[in-house]
């Protein structure tokens, strides 16, 4: 290609070397797998031993759903296949479907178990540890940056990610957030309760036992602050405060957040005139608190113990409700502190304690239950796939994905390789900005609540009309997969397959496959357009906007 001899046309010649030189490279890269091959994956199996203990957990709890289904009259559904699984894991743990990378190096691996090589690839990777991490802090200190001279929200998430990528037992990652001292910006877990600081009074001690209550013990004490319980409930406006007062002395000085013992909490009870101090007390199992130690050091111990079932349920509860995006008792942070408990949350409670607390071992159970790896449709005419059914988890239940998932699967089914940590961070800060700026828009659903409200009209124009889905299958063969799809397909068949495995994580049907190959054969503008169209049309249909 010669240059243009006028200075007018240079940047025109200058872009198109450009694309010809990456559209060069690519193909060149293409050499084997028509332009995405497979990426070899470090074998991050589990021992067979722990597998087999794993299997052997998970078997129980699928027993207990089986008396469920048997009592109910019910037949659960068959298995789902390999991709649909890694399909919701990728979105569980990652807020994205997987890549058409991805896809392919799943496929070319042969292992016994799947979804649990799948996941062993997901908790490596940092994007899950950065998910959740995100997940957790909106449970821990909601979606607010606050106070910006003491609340440091993104170191927050920074340490919850380092530690959940370290695997840390979670009953230590806990105790620290209650227990902290320290400056926020150096100590981040400070931060739990800077979120609270408000001007003057510092540290609000009603918003931290509200937090300790619902976010670790999965228990709503904060509904009598004001006044004793109503309907039979036991909770007395005292329980609440005495809960409280375990903060009382929290206090600023110029080494950050101290214990000052000479400091109480005081607080009007209703009907009296009066600020009375309020000694430190649990409102249960008071056996279980430690003679010795400072208030919130006791707290934390006691929270954290191993015969204080309530805290072990409230994050079975959460980690069951992140991975199928509906929590076993909802609301999720309300779990019945005496029972009656649902299928299987005492099976994964005692495993979980029994087990030092392990977050990652606690999803192993979960993703081997037959109960997270069965479908979420039914071809049995005998056996349909019911509210029912779905009501008692004798199918995968069918829920909206969150506001953040729906974007992040936007972008990532618009790239064919892997958006991730080894991604440029060019490319990564766009995502950022892009997810940010849809959720905002979409709406923000704030606290992790697991309320899945039905889709307004103004979020569906904004998928169909907004710039979101528009900017990620324009012409642009370097970023967008549709374009190079069109580019570098062999044939209608496989730029149509390729489409639905980016979008969908699954093969077209033949039905589907033959309406949408008539459609780029017939069509009268390029190929790459064609696929754009394409892509449109499936990013805005109902399936892929929902978990499956």
């Amino acid at each position: 290609m010669n240059p243009p001899s006028t200075s007018s046309n240079w940047f025109a010649w200058l872009r198109n070397v450009v694309i010809l030189g990456a559209l060069g490279a690519v193909a060149f890269w293409s050499v084997g797998d028509w332009f995405v091959p497979p990426v070899p994956k470090a074998d991050l199996g589990v021992a067979d031993a722990k597998i087999k203990d794993i299997q052997r957990v998970a078997q129980a709890v699928d027993a207990d759903f089986e008396k469920e289904w048997t009592q109910h009259g019910l037949q659960p559904v068959a298995r789902a296949d390999d991709l649909t699984i890694a399909r919701r894991l990728s979105l569980a743990l990652t807020g994205s479907i997987p890549s058409l990378q991805e896809i392919r190096t799943l496929e070319s691996t042969s292992r016994a178990d799947t979804p649990q090589w799948w996941l062993s690839q997901l908790l490596a990777d940092r994007r899950s540890s950065d998910y959740l991490a995100e997940r957790l802090a909106r449970v821990y200190v909601g979606i607010e940056n606050g106070n910006l001279v003491l609340f440091r929200r993104r170191r927050l998430v920074e340490w919850l990610g380092d530690a959940l990528h370290q695997n840390r037992p979670y009953d230590q990652i806990v105790r620290e957030l209650i227990d902290c001292e320290g400056v926020w910006t150096t100590n981040p877990a400070v931060n739990f309760i800077t979120a609270t600081h408000e001007d003057k009074k510092g540290p609000d001690e009603a918003k931290l036992a509200a937090k300790v209550s619902r976010a670790f013990l999965g228990v709503r004490i904060d509904c009598v602050q004001c006044h004793d319980g109503k309907l039979g409930s036991p909770w007395k406006q005292t329980d609440f405060h005495q809960l409280a007062a375990y903060f009382g002395q929290m206090k600023f000085n110029i080494n950050g957040l101290r214990d000052n013992p000479k400091q109480a909490y005081k607080v009007r009870y209703l009907g009296e005139l009066e600020e009375v101090k309020v000694p430190a007390k649990v409102p249960w199992k008071p056996e279980l608190l430690p003679s010795k130690g400072k208030p919130r050091e006791q707290l934390a111990a006691w929270v954290t113990a191993k015969e204080n079932k309530a805290f072990a349920r409230a994050i079975v509860n959460r980690m069951w409700a992140m991975l199928f995006n509906r929590p076993l008792v909802l609301p999720v942070d309300e779990v019945p502190l005496e029972g009656p408990f649902p299928p299987g949350m005492e099976v994964l409670a005692d495993d979980f304690m029994a087990n030092g607390c392990d977050l990652q071992r606690l999803m192993r159970v979960i993703v081997a239950t037959r109960v997270f790896q069965q479908s979420s449709r039914s071809v049995d005419p005998g056996h349909p796939a019911t509210q029912a059914a779905e009501d008692h988890w004798a199918v995968f239940p069918v829920t909206r994905l969150r506001p953040e998932q729906m974007a992040g699967s936007v972008i990532q089914a618009s790239s064919l390789t892997t958006i991730d940590a080894e991604t440029h961070v060019v490319f990564r800060l766009k995502r950022a900005a892009d997810v940010s700026n849809f959720v905002k828009r979409y709406g923000d659903s704030g606290e992790d609540t697991f309320d899945d409200g039905a889709g307004t009209i103004p979020q569906r124009l904004l998928l169909m009309n907004g710039s979101m889905i528009n900017n990620n299958i324009s012409n642009n063969p370097i970023i967008n997969a549709s374009t190079r799809i069109g580019l570098l397909a062999p044939n209608a068949a496989a730029a149509v397959e390729a489409a639905y495995l980016s979008i969908f994580t699954r093969r077209p049907t033949d039905e589907e496959a033959a309406l949408f190959q008539g459609q780029v054969a017939s069509s009268k503008r390029s190929k790459s357009n064609a696929m754009a169209d394409i892509y449109w049309t499936l990013m805005n249909a109902t399936e892929f906007s929902w978990n499956h």
